[in-house]
């Protein structure tokens, strides 16, 4: 009878535990079937996220109540990786590149393309596109964007270990090159403008941030921090001090990271919780006061036996303070 009553009670135990399993933060589930989105842009006029494909090229856009539908579409764009809406407010610019993923893949463009697109909001429809490959022999793979106060865009390359300028006519030259650069496989990945004249861009190879100024771009500082982000992808400056890093190939978590000497030193200041279960996380967008990520799903690409996937998530982070 006694063995009887503690195998009651184990049950029960095993039952409440599974009962209060904590849930995934809140998402925005919609269907996209092999898209595989990589960048994220919250257009707050039209109340949409512009999402990227990085296995169909297709740009498209998700309501927040999780309705999919393309904006853009076109097959010689092999794939689409970083997005960001111009400071005009009409214009989507995205990366578009044939690096790893694309199902329109073929040897004449198979890491050799790196152009930069814009598409008008309204209509849909491209209106520029640079290309970006002609600019450093090798391998290429333009990964993400940001534009600074004069509407200059600044491309990763992540193969070419290279930052790129593209001016507001469309004239494009390589910014920055340097050997802290370098790496195997994707290096340079995410970046933003900092207010007071600098870029920040993350290594995912190196797990590593560095600090570009834009009056002097060979002067390249790397941001001491007492740890390494292996994965690093997307980046979204919340305020001067504050930087949100989002960080996958297995980790999967997404990052706070605080400085008070100009990103001269840093620190991370809190995290979103392994509970949180994303997926294969690439980039981040701010909706109002809220962090919202794409869950890229990568990992299912790499398993060659995974059935194409039709339901991705854009998902809410939620930062859990870390203490010093």
């Amino acid at each position: 009878m006694r063995a009887l009553t503690y195998i009651c009670l184990a049950v029960v135990c095993v039952a409440t535990v599974a009962a209060i399993k904590p849930e995934p933060t809140p998402r925005i589930e919609f269907d996209a079937l092999e898209s595989y989105p990589e960048g994220i842009a919250f257009d707050q006029t039209k109340n949409v996220y512009y999402v990227s494909s990085a296995r169909l090229g297709n740009i498209g856009q998700v309501s927040p109540q999780g309705m999919y539908s393309v904006l853009h579409a076109d097959t010689t764009l092999k794939s689409t990786y970083g997005l960001k809406i111009h400071p005009d407010g009409k214009k989507l610019y995205a990366c578009v590149s044939d690096a790893n993923y694309s199902k329109f893949t073929n040897p004449a463009t198979r890491m050799k393309m790196a152009r930069l697109i814009a598409i008008d909001i309204q209509s849909g429809k491209k209106v520029s596109d640079v290309d970006l490959s002609a600019l450093l022999p090798g391998k290429h793979f333009a990964n993400d964007l940001a534009f600074d106060n004069q509407k200059n865009a600044y491309v990763t390359d992540s193969f070419a270990g290279a930052i790129y300028k593209v001016t507001p006519d469309g004239k494009a030259s390589v910014f920055a090159k340097d050997d802290l650069f370098k790496t195997e496989g994707v290096g340079l990945n995410g970046i933003v403008f900092h207010p007071d004249g600098y870029l920040i861009v993350d290594n995912s190879s190196k797990g590593q941030l560095f600090k570009v100024m834009l009056n002097n771009p060979k002067s390249v500082q790397k941001i001491m921090i007492d740890q390494y982000f292996l994965g690093a992808d997307g980046l979204l400056l919340k305020d001067k001090n504050n930087l949100t890093m989002v960080v996958n190939g297995g980790n999967d978590k997404i990052y706070q990271l605080t400085s008070n000497d100009n990103w001269q030193t840093a620190a991370v200041s809190a995290a979103t919780a392994s509970t949180d279960r994303f997926t294969y996380p690439s980039t981040a967008t701010s909706n109002g006061a809220d962090i919202w990520i794409m869950n890229a799903q990568f990992n299912q690409l790499l398993d060659s036996n995974s059935v194409p996937v039709k339901k991705f998530a854009i998902q809410k982070a939620i930062f859990k303070p870390m203490k010093p």
